[in-house]
């Protein structure tokens, strides 16, 4: 049930990556919180099956570090890949 908590933590860090970060018309409104609430899931996962209960307080950092990392590589990645795509295709309409 902890868990719940952990990908909750991860889509609210994920909405305030986007909100915080440029370019938000570049992107869609659930990408920021969707990778994080997914890092924050796959984070908590794996240190479940490695032993680290949620009674210590690993499992808990993480799940804020991690979507926070996550999210904030990815976004900025991902806009510029569609920036570029954007330019692309109306060059590709210019001509």
């Amino acid at each position: 049930m902890e868990i719940l908590l952990g990908l909750i933590f991860g889509a609210v860090i994920g909405l305030a990556v986007h909100y915080a970060l440029p370019h938000r018309d570049q992107r869609g409104a659930l990408l920021a919180p969707l990778a994080g609430a997914a890092a924050s899931g796959v984070s908590w996962t794996v240190l479940t099956w490695a032993g680290l209960g949620a009674a210590t307080p690993v499992p808990w950092i993480v799940a804020i570090v991690a979507p926070a990392v996550t999210t904030l590589i990815l976004v900025p990645v991902l806009t510029r890949a569609r920036e570029r795509s954007d330019a692309a295709l109306r060059g590709r309409r210019a001509a």
